[in-house]
Protein backbone atom coordinates (compact mmCIF):
# COMPACT_ATOMS: atom_id res chain seq x y z
CA UNK A 1 0.00 0.00 0.00
CA UNK A 2 2.68 2.42 0.65
CA UNK A 3 4.29 2.13 -2.41
CA UNK A 4 1.20 3.60 -4.52
CA UNK A 5 1.87 5.80 -6.75
CA UNK A 6 -0.14 8.91 -6.60
CA UNK A 7 -0.42 11.85 -9.27
CA UNK A 8 -2.44 14.94 -8.23
CA UNK A 9 -3.63 17.41 -10.52
CA UNK A 10 -3.45 21.28 -9.28
CA UNK A 11 -1.51 22.98 -6.51
CA UNK A 12 -3.78 24.47 -4.83
CA UNK A 13 -5.40 24.50 -1.07
CA UNK A 14 -7.13 21.08 -2.05
CA UNK A 15 -4.03 19.47 -3.44
CA UNK A 16 -1.45 20.39 -1.17
CA UNK A 17 -3.93 19.86 1.70
CA UNK A 18 -4.21 16.18 0.04
CA UNK A 19 -0.27 15.57 -0.78
CA UNK A 20 0.64 16.23 2.90
CA UNK A 21 -2.21 14.11 4.43
CA UNK A 22 -0.94 11.38 1.99
CA UNK A 23 2.82 12.24 2.73
CA UNK A 24 2.03 11.45 6.25
CA UNK A 25 0.48 7.88 5.83
CA UNK A 26 3.80 6.79 3.79
CA UNK A 27 2.89 7.71 0.55
CA UNK A 28 4.65 9.52 -2.55
CA UNK A 29 2.59 11.88 -4.11
CA UNK A 30 3.52 14.02 -7.58
CA UNK A 31 2.05 17.72 -7.70
CA UNK A 32 1.65 18.98 -10.91
CA UNK A 33 0.91 22.56 -11.19
CA UNK A 34 0.95 24.84 -14.26
CA UNK A 35 1.90 28.12 -12.68
CA UNK A 36 5.53 28.73 -11.46
CA UNK A 37 4.73 27.58 -8.24
CA UNK A 38 1.87 26.05 -5.62
CA UNK A 39 -0.69 28.12 -4.17
CA UNK A 40 -0.64 31.24 -6.75
CA UNK A 41 -4.25 30.50 -7.78
CA UNK A 42 -7.84 31.47 -6.09
CA UNK A 43 -6.61 29.87 -3.24
CA UNK A 44 -4.01 32.76 -2.09
CA UNK A 45 -6.39 35.46 -3.43
CA UNK A 46 -9.46 34.41 -1.31
CA UNK A 47 -11.40 35.88 1.76
CA UNK A 48 -10.53 32.91 3.74
CA UNK A 49 -13.72 33.18 4.98
CA UNK A 50 -14.53 29.97 7.17
CA UNK A 51 -18.00 29.30 6.09
CA UNK A 52 -20.78 27.66 7.86
CA UNK A 53 -23.69 28.29 5.80
CA UNK A 54 -25.14 31.74 6.29
CA UNK A 55 -23.99 33.55 3.20
CA UNK A 56 -26.02 31.05 1.61
CA UNK A 57 -29.65 32.08 2.98
CA UNK A 58 -30.95 31.87 -0.46
CA UNK A 59 -31.07 28.17 -0.26
CA UNK A 60 -34.47 27.82 1.25
CA UNK A 61 -33.50 23.78 1.56
CA UNK A 62 -30.20 24.76 3.96
CA UNK A 63 -28.41 21.84 1.77
CA UNK A 64 -25.89 24.55 1.00
CA UNK A 65 -25.31 25.36 4.67
CA UNK A 66 -25.31 21.55 5.61
CA UNK A 67 -23.01 20.71 3.55
CA UNK A 68 -20.55 23.26 4.05
CA UNK A 69 -20.19 23.56 7.56
CA UNK A 70 -18.82 20.42 7.94
CA UNK A 71 -16.03 21.58 6.29
CA UNK A 72 -15.88 24.57 8.10
CA UNK A 73 -15.93 23.46 11.47
CA UNK A 74 -12.69 20.85 10.64
CA UNK A 75 -10.87 24.20 8.63
CA UNK A 76 -9.11 24.97 11.56
CA UNK A 77 -7.65 21.98 13.31
CA UNK A 78 -7.16 20.23 10.09
CA UNK A 79 -4.78 23.43 8.83
CA UNK A 80 -3.33 23.84 11.80
CA UNK A 81 -2.41 19.80 11.96
CA UNK A 82 -0.61 20.38 8.82
CA UNK A 83 1.07 22.98 8.95
CA UNK A 84 2.27 22.14 12.48
CA UNK A 85 1.33 26.16 13.33
CA UNK A 86 -1.52 27.91 15.32
CA UNK A 87 -3.56 30.02 13.04
CA UNK A 88 -3.75 32.53 15.68
CA UNK A 89 -3.24 35.69 14.47
CA UNK A 90 -4.02 35.19 11.26
CA UNK A 91 -7.88 34.97 11.58
CA UNK A 92 -10.63 37.56 11.93
CA UNK A 93 -11.05 38.03 15.66
CA UNK A 94 -15.07 39.01 15.67
CA UNK A 95 -17.69 37.90 13.79
CA UNK A 96 -19.24 38.69 10.55
CA UNK A 97 -21.18 41.94 10.04
CA UNK A 98 -23.81 40.46 6.90
CA UNK A 99 -25.74 44.00 6.13
CA UNK A 100 -28.83 43.31 4.17
CA UNK A 101 -29.03 45.44 0.92
CA UNK A 102 -32.23 46.67 -0.02
CA UNK A 103 -32.14 44.93 -3.49
CA UNK A 104 -31.05 41.57 -1.31
CA UNK A 105 -32.18 38.12 -3.26
CA UNK A 106 -33.11 37.38 0.63
CA UNK A 107 -35.35 40.22 2.75
CA UNK A 108 -34.33 40.54 5.87
CA UNK A 109 -37.43 39.08 7.97
CA UNK A 110 -36.47 35.90 5.76
CA UNK A 111 -32.95 36.22 6.36
CA UNK A 112 -33.26 36.59 10.03
CA UNK A 113 -35.47 33.42 10.22
CA UNK A 114 -33.07 31.08 7.88
CA UNK A 115 -30.02 32.37 10.17
CA UNK A 116 -31.64 31.16 13.18
CA UNK A 117 -32.22 27.98 11.16
CA UNK A 118 -28.66 27.63 10.66
CA UNK A 119 -27.13 28.41 13.95
CA UNK A 120 -29.52 25.57 14.63
CA UNK A 121 -27.82 23.24 12.29
CA UNK A 122 -23.97 24.23 13.32
CA UNK A 123 -25.09 24.27 17.11
CA UNK A 124 -26.29 20.82 16.57
CA UNK A 125 -23.10 19.54 14.62
CA UNK A 126 -20.79 17.17 16.87
CA UNK A 127 -18.01 19.57 15.94
CA UNK A 128 -19.74 22.82 17.55
CA UNK A 129 -18.45 22.60 21.01
CA UNK A 130 -14.99 23.21 19.78
CA UNK A 131 -15.74 25.57 17.45
CA UNK A 132 -17.41 27.47 19.95
CA UNK A 133 -14.96 27.20 22.24
CA UNK A 134 -12.34 29.27 20.32
CA UNK A 135 -14.62 31.68 19.19
CA UNK A 136 -17.76 32.19 21.29
CA UNK A 137 -21.49 31.46 20.62
CA UNK A 138 -22.56 30.37 17.80
CA UNK A 139 -25.97 31.96 16.72
CA UNK A 140 -26.43 34.85 14.60
CA UNK A 141 -28.21 37.70 16.37
CA UNK A 142 -29.87 41.03 14.77
CA UNK A 143 -27.80 44.31 15.19
CA UNK A 144 -29.29 46.93 16.80
CA UNK A 145 -29.95 50.69 15.18
CA UNK A 146 -27.08 51.95 17.22
CA UNK A 147 -24.74 49.20 16.08
CA UNK A 148 -25.81 49.42 12.70
CA UNK A 149 -25.89 53.53 12.52
CA UNK A 150 -22.21 52.87 13.87
CA UNK A 151 -21.51 50.93 10.18
CA UNK A 152 -23.24 52.79 8.03
CA UNK A 153 -25.61 55.98 7.20
CA UNK A 154 -26.17 53.91 3.33
CA UNK A 155 -30.60 53.79 2.94
CA UNK A 156 -29.76 51.17 0.83
CA UNK A 157 -28.89 48.86 4.17
CA UNK A 158 -32.23 47.86 5.42
CA UNK A 159 -30.67 45.48 8.19
CA UNK A 160 -27.81 43.95 9.74
CA UNK A 161 -26.49 40.59 11.63
CA UNK A 162 -23.70 39.79 13.51
CA UNK A 163 -22.80 36.43 12.43
CA UNK A 164 -20.33 33.65 14.44
CA UNK A 165 -17.60 33.45 11.02
CA UNK A 166 -14.29 34.06 10.83
CA UNK A 167 -12.24 34.64 8.01
CA UNK A 168 -8.45 33.44 7.47
CA UNK A 169 -5.75 35.43 5.66
CA UNK A 170 -5.06 33.31 2.73
CA UNK A 171 -1.55 34.74 1.41
CA UNK A 172 -0.19 33.81 5.30
CA UNK A 173 -1.94 30.32 5.25
CA UNK A 174 -0.20 29.53 1.93
CA UNK A 175 2.68 30.83 2.97
CA UNK A 176 2.66 28.03 5.88
CA UNK A 177 1.36 25.02 3.48
CA UNK A 178 3.69 25.96 0.77
CA UNK A 179 6.97 25.95 3.46
CA UNK A 180 5.22 22.11 4.75
CA UNK A 181 5.18 20.89 1.28
CA UNK A 182 8.58 21.80 0.71
CA UNK A 183 10.07 20.49 3.73
CA UNK A 184 8.19 17.25 3.12
CA UNK A 185 10.39 15.04 1.34
CA UNK A 186 8.02 12.42 0.05
CA UNK A 187 6.12 15.26 -2.27
CA UNK A 188 7.42 15.74 -5.54
CA UNK A 189 6.09 18.53 -7.68
CA UNK A 190 5.97 19.08 -11.41
CA UNK A 191 6.04 23.34 -11.85
CA UNK A 192 5.14 24.98 -14.89
CA UNK A 193 3.50 22.05 -16.47
CA UNK A 194 0.07 22.13 -18.02
CA UNK A 195 -2.26 18.80 -17.60
CA UNK A 196 -4.13 18.63 -20.84
CA UNK A 197 -5.68 14.90 -19.88
CA UNK A 198 -5.24 11.46 -18.29
CA UNK A 199 -5.30 7.68 -20.46
CA UNK A 200 -6.53 4.55 -18.82
CA UNK A 201 -3.69 1.90 -18.98
CA UNK A 202 -6.38 -0.62 -18.92
CA UNK A 203 -9.62 -1.31 -18.43
CA UNK A 204 -11.51 0.77 -16.00
CA UNK A 205 -11.24 -1.15 -12.77
CA UNK A 206 -10.41 -0.21 -9.61
CA UNK A 207 -6.83 -1.66 -9.83
CA UNK A 208 -5.87 0.29 -13.20
CA UNK A 209 -3.45 2.88 -13.49
CA UNK A 210 -3.52 6.27 -15.25
CA UNK A 211 -1.06 8.19 -17.34
CA UNK A 212 -1.25 12.14 -17.24
CA UNK A 213 -1.23 14.00 -20.42
CA UNK A 214 1.03 16.98 -20.29
CA UNK A 215 2.48 19.94 -22.21
CA UNK A 216 5.40 17.98 -21.74
CA UNK A 217 4.24 14.69 -22.83
CA UNK A 218 2.53 11.92 -20.85
CA UNK A 219 4.23 11.02 -17.33
CA UNK A 220 3.27 8.15 -15.23
CA UNK A 221 1.78 5.36 -15.42
CA UNK A 222 0.42 6.19 -11.59
CA UNK A 223 -1.65 3.89 -9.47
CA UNK A 224 -4.34 6.86 -8.60
CA UNK A 225 -5.08 10.29 -10.27
CA UNK A 226 -6.89 13.14 -8.51
CA UNK A 227 -7.92 16.08 -10.08
CA UNK A 228 -7.61 18.90 -7.95
CA UNK A 229 -7.79 21.47 -10.58
CA UNK A 230 -10.62 24.73 -10.80
CA UNK A 231 -9.45 25.90 -14.15
CA UNK A 232 -9.24 22.96 -16.48
CA UNK A 233 -10.47 20.16 -14.42
CA UNK A 234 -13.65 19.58 -16.65
CA UNK A 235 -11.81 18.65 -19.91
CA UNK A 236 -9.51 16.28 -17.94
CA UNK A 237 -12.52 14.69 -16.25
CA UNK A 238 -13.77 14.07 -20.34
CA UNK A 239 -10.71 12.51 -20.68
CA UNK A 240 -11.06 10.12 -18.09
CA UNK A 241 -14.75 9.11 -19.06
CA UNK A 242 -16.49 11.51 -16.42
CA UNK A 243 -19.97 13.15 -17.69
CA UNK A 244 -19.86 16.82 -17.66
CA UNK A 245 -21.90 18.37 -14.54
CA UNK A 246 -25.74 19.21 -15.50
CA UNK A 247 -24.80 23.30 -14.64
CA UNK A 248 -21.14 25.15 -14.07
CA UNK A 249 -19.78 28.47 -14.03
CA UNK A 250 -16.05 29.50 -14.30
CA UNK A 251 -15.38 33.14 -12.80
CA UNK A 252 -12.41 35.14 -12.97
CA UNK A 253 -12.46 37.75 -9.89
CA UNK A 254 -10.34 39.98 -8.38
CA UNK A 255 -9.37 41.38 -4.98
CA UNK A 256 -7.70 43.72 -3.13
CA UNK A 257 -5.92 43.28 -0.08
CA UNK A 258 -4.55 46.47 1.81
CA UNK A 259 -2.02 46.92 4.60
CA UNK A 260 -2.18 49.87 6.90
CA UNK A 261 0.65 52.03 8.34
CA UNK A 262 -1.00 52.27 11.49
CA UNK A 263 -4.12 49.97 13.26
CA UNK A 264 -7.28 51.05 12.08
CA UNK A 265 -11.02 49.45 13.80
CA UNK A 266 -13.10 48.31 11.05
CA UNK A 267 -15.49 45.19 11.39
CA UNK A 268 -15.40 42.49 9.10
CA UNK A 269 -18.92 43.22 6.84
CA UNK A 270 -20.58 41.80 4.23
CA UNK A 271 -23.41 43.27 2.07
CA UNK A 272 -25.57 40.55 1.30
CA UNK A 273 -27.21 38.87 -0.72
CA UNK A 274 -26.22 39.48 -4.26
CA UNK A 275 -23.35 41.26 -6.18
CA UNK A 276 -22.18 43.32 -3.54
CA UNK A 277 -18.80 43.34 -1.76
CA UNK A 278 -17.56 42.59 1.74
CA UNK A 279 -14.26 43.90 3.86
CA UNK A 280 -12.15 41.03 6.13
CA UNK A 281 -10.11 42.79 9.28
CA UNK A 282 -7.62 40.60 9.67
CA UNK A 283 -6.08 41.85 12.62
CA UNK A 284 -6.36 45.93 12.40
CA UNK A 285 -3.40 46.17 9.24
CA UNK A 286 -3.81 43.36 7.15
CA UNK A 287 -7.41 43.79 5.10
CA UNK A 288 -9.07 42.15 2.51
CA UNK A 289 -11.56 44.19 0.11
CA UNK A 290 -13.96 42.83 -2.53
CA UNK A 291 -16.32 44.51 -4.85
CA UNK A 292 -18.16 41.99 -7.14
CA UNK A 293 -19.01 44.30 -10.13
CA UNK A 294 -15.27 45.39 -10.52
CA UNK A 295 -13.98 42.28 -9.17
CA UNK A 296 -15.44 39.68 -11.70
CA UNK A 297 -13.10 40.28 -15.16
CA UNK A 298 -14.46 37.32 -17.13
CA UNK A 299 -17.52 34.96 -16.78
CA UNK A 300 -18.26 32.05 -18.64
CA UNK A 301 -19.44 28.62 -18.98
CA UNK A 302 -16.78 27.49 -21.34
CA UNK A 303 -15.36 23.58 -20.22
CA UNK A 304 -11.83 24.98 -20.59
CA UNK A 305 -12.23 28.80 -19.37
CA UNK A 306 -9.16 30.96 -20.53
CA UNK A 307 -8.79 35.07 -19.66
CA UNK A 308 -8.26 36.81 -22.89
CA UNK A 309 -7.23 40.00 -21.21
CA UNK A 310 -4.16 38.80 -19.42
CA UNK A 311 -3.62 41.19 -15.75
CA UNK A 312 -1.79 44.53 -15.90
CA UNK A 313 -0.84 47.62 -13.60
CA UNK A 314 -3.59 49.52 -14.94
CA UNK A 315 -6.41 47.38 -14.43
CA UNK A 316 -5.18 46.54 -11.10
CA UNK A 317 -5.35 50.24 -10.45
CA UNK A 318 -8.69 50.11 -12.19
CA UNK A 319 -10.34 47.45 -9.75
CA UNK A 320 -8.76 48.89 -6.64
CA UNK A 321 -10.35 52.22 -7.07
CA UNK A 322 -13.67 51.13 -8.09
CA UNK A 323 -13.40 48.61 -4.96
CA UNK A 324 -12.68 51.43 -2.52
CA UNK A 325 -15.12 53.96 -4.31
CA UNK A 326 -17.80 51.46 -4.22
CA UNK A 327 -17.38 50.04 -0.36
CA UNK A 328 -17.00 53.35 0.73
CA UNK A 329 -20.41 54.36 -0.33
CA UNK A 330 -21.69 51.93 2.33
CA UNK A 331 -19.04 51.57 4.76
CA UNK A 332 -17.29 54.96 5.22
CA UNK A 333 -14.56 53.31 7.35
CA UNK A 334 -13.13 52.03 4.20
CA UNK A 335 -12.00 55.50 3.15
CA UNK A 336 -9.54 55.31 6.38
CA UNK A 337 -8.06 51.97 4.79
CA UNK A 338 -7.14 54.16 1.56
CA UNK A 339 -5.65 57.49 3.40
CA UNK A 340 -3.87 55.35 5.41
CA UNK A 341 -2.59 52.29 3.31
CA UNK A 342 1.11 51.37 3.16
CA UNK A 343 0.70 49.28 0.25
CA UNK A 344 -2.62 47.95 -2.33
CA UNK A 345 -1.92 44.81 -3.60
CA UNK A 346 -4.33 42.96 -6.33
CA UNK A 347 -4.72 39.82 -7.12
CA UNK A 348 -7.11 36.93 -8.02
CA UNK A 349 -7.57 33.66 -10.17
CA UNK A 350 -10.25 31.33 -11.41
CA UNK A 351 -13.43 29.97 -9.27
CA UNK A 352 -15.01 27.22 -10.53
CA UNK A 353 -19.17 25.98 -9.23
CA UNK A 354 -21.14 23.57 -9.99
CA UNK A 355 -23.79 26.14 -10.40
CA UNK A 356 -24.24 29.49 -12.26
CA UNK A 357 -26.54 32.59 -13.13
CA UNK A 358 -26.83 36.25 -11.69
CA UNK A 359 -26.57 37.09 -8.08
CA UNK A 360 -28.95 39.32 -8.53
CA UNK A 361 -30.86 36.62 -9.33
CA UNK A 362 -32.70 34.50 -6.63
CA UNK A 363 -33.38 31.59 -8.99
CA UNK A 364 -30.01 31.42 -10.48
CA UNK A 365 -28.50 28.18 -9.25
CA UNK A 366 -25.78 30.14 -8.33
CA UNK A 367 -26.99 30.17 -4.64
CA UNK A 368 -27.32 26.71 -4.50
CA UNK A 369 -23.71 25.55 -3.48
CA UNK A 370 -24.62 21.61 -2.04
CA UNK A 371 -23.51 19.95 -5.17
CA UNK A 372 -19.79 19.06 -4.36
CA UNK A 373 -17.50 16.74 -4.08
CA UNK A 374 -15.44 13.71 -4.56
CA UNK A 375 -16.77 11.49 -8.32
CA UNK A 376 -14.61 8.77 -9.48
CA UNK A 377 -13.94 6.29 -12.27
CA UNK A 378 -12.12 3.50 -11.06
CA UNK A 379 -8.72 5.23 -9.66
CA UNK A 380 -9.33 8.44 -10.75
CA UNK A 381 -10.87 10.70 -8.71
CA UNK A 382 -12.47 14.55 -8.97
CA UNK A 383 -13.07 16.88 -6.43
CA UNK A 384 -14.67 19.57 -6.50
CA UNK A 385 -13.64 21.59 -3.72
CA UNK A 386 -16.94 23.33 -3.11
CA UNK A 387 -15.15 26.21 -1.01
CA UNK A 388 -11.68 26.93 -0.09
CA UNK A 389 -12.86 26.39 4.12
CA UNK A 390 -13.85 22.73 2.43
CA UNK A 391 -10.62 22.01 1.22
CA UNK A 392 -8.70 20.71 4.13
CA UNK A 393 -11.73 17.92 5.07
CA UNK A 394 -12.09 16.84 1.42
CA UNK A 395 -8.61 16.56 1.13
CA UNK A 396 -8.45 14.41 4.34
CA UNK A 397 -11.71 12.14 3.40
CA UNK A 398 -9.71 11.53 -0.44
CA UNK A 399 -6.22 10.80 1.55
CA UNK A 400 -8.50 8.14 3.72
CA UNK A 401 -10.01 6.20 0.73
CA UNK A 402 -6.89 6.39 -1.16
CA UNK A 403 -4.49 5.25 1.45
Amino acid sequence: MMTRSVAILGGGILGCCLALFLARRGLSPVIFEEMEDVLCGASRWNEGKIHLGYLYSADASLNTSRQVLVGGLAFTPLVESLVEAPLTGLMTTSDDMFLCHATSVVPPTLMAERFGKISALVNTHPDAARHEARFGALAARPLSTAELGSLTHSPSIVAGFAVPERSVQTRAVADLLRAAVMAEGRIRLRRGIRVRGVQVVSGITAGDRWRVITSEGLEGPFDCVVNALWQGRLPVDQSAGLQLPSDWSHRYRLAVFVRTRREIWLPSALIAVGPYGDVKNYNGRDFYLSWYPAGLQCETKAVDPHWTSPPGTDLYNEVATSTFDALSRYLPGVEALRENAESVTVGGGWVYASASGSLANPAATIHSRADFGISRRGSYLSVDTGKYSTAPWLAEMVAGQIA
